[in-house]
């Protein structure tokens, strides 16, 4: 656990997107992601996170549907939500912290 708290503690607003290859919205999510780090470069993290191999860290943060999405910024959590997005309302979330 105490690797996720160096990847959330950066200066820059991180993505997580907890998934799995075998959840359809958690595939169709991947693209999206693309897109988001593509439009936002470096002014941002995207991190996906395998539910499957990383069990301990999913249940410590609750995650139950996917996938699941949070936004983190300087190791706080400031948005979380379960289901799939558009590129779009992301780009707008993360810029608001940047």
């Amino acid at each position: 656990m105490s690797k996720f708290g160096e990847l959330i503690d950066v200066k820059v607003p991180v993505l997580l997107d907890f998934f799995t290859e075998w959840n359809e919205p958690s595939v169709s999510m991947h693209p999206v992601l693309r897109d988001v780090a593509e439009a936002l470069g470096d002014k941002i993290k995207v991190i996906k996170i395998d539910v499957d191999k990383n069990r301990e860290l999913s249940e410590a943060l609750r995650v139950k549907g996917l996938p699941t999405l949070m936004i983190y910024k300087n190791g706080e959590m400031v948005w979380r939500q379960a289901g799939e997005q558009d590129a779009g309302t992301l780009i707008g979330l993360l810029q608001e912290y940047l």
